[in-house]
Parts: C-alpha cells; structure tokens; sequence
C-alpha cells in the first residue's frame, strides 16, 4: 500500500510543482505591473488605471496556486507544544483529525469555486474598471483548493498506513 502511496505522491508532486510555476508567473506579473504603476505614478505623473485590480485579482491566483505545494513540503505552520503530552497516539489522532478537516474545508471550497467559474463564463463577470474575465481566477482557486485537498488525502492516507510513529 505505501508504494502506491508513493507513487501518488509523486504525481501529485509534479502536479503541485506545476501549479506552482503559475504561482511564480503570478508573482512576477504582480511584481512588473506594481513597478510600471509606480515608475508611471511618480516619473511620468501619470497613474496606470486598474494596478489595483489587477494585483488583487493575481494575488488570490498566486496563493491558491502555491498552496498544495506548501502543503505537499509540509511548510504550514504547525505547533508542537503538545506532542510530548500527546504521545504517538495523540500526534496521530490530530494529524488524521487535522487533515480530515482540510480535505472537507477544502472540498467545500473547491466545489463552491467550480460554481462560480461555471456562474461567471455564463454572466460574463467582469471587473468593474478593466472588465478583467472572472473565471479564470475562480478556475485556478477552484484548481488550488481541489490539489490541495488531494494532497492532504494522501498525507491522511500515509498517516493511517505507517500509524502511530515515536
């Protein structure tokens, strides 16, 4: 069972490395559109109309595409205070609990951004000042939420396999 685990795991991995890489084009948008708005703004005298929009819009796009691979690296914060008082058991208990929720929380969300995506490309939802298309930002929410909550799966999953670890 855990090879399997294993090479789920390794799909998933490139999966998340891949929506990461959107991540990284997101982040260097933000960082160009930010650095042109201010160059215009205070150069030129001349503010760029939608920077606003646009870095808001990107920013829920940079993080819902980064988050399964945070979640795939472990890179959550995480509090052990009380894994000595807990024990193996415990630790188990509120890493299966704790993942359980996640891949539910996550579920929800997936689902409800799946809507929206479908609720935008059919109204044409756009943003007020640019008229920016909606849905590809509900899609790739909709995307990072769904991986994310595969993710924690097969952590749940590795977690229920090994059992309780000292």
């Amino acid at each position: 069972m855990l090879k399997g685990l294993e090479r789920l795991s390794s799909r998933l991995e490139k999966a998340t490395i891949g929506l990461t890489v959107i991540g990284g084009l997101c982040l260097l948008g933000v960082v160009v559109v930010v650095t042109a708005g201010v160059v215009s703004r205070y150069a030129f005298g001349a503010p760029l109309l939608g920077v606003n929009e646009i870095v808001e819009l990107t920013a829920v796009a940079l993080v819902m595409s980064a988050l399964p691979y945070c979640t795939a690296r472990g890179d959550h914060v995480a509090i052990d205070v009380f894994d000595p008082i807990l024990g193996a058991w415990g630790r188990l208990i509120g890493d299966v609990l704790s993942r359980a929720i996640a891949i539910v929380i996550l579920a929800v969300l997936t689902h409800r951004a799946a809507l929206k995506v479908l609720d935008a490309l059919e109204w044409g939802d756009a943003t007020n000042m640019l008229r920016m298309p909606l849905w590809p930002y509900y899609a790739i929410l909709a995307a990072g939420a769904a991986l994310c909550a595969l993710v924690f799966a097969a952590q749940f999953l590795v977690l229920i396999a090994k059992g309780p670890q000292q």
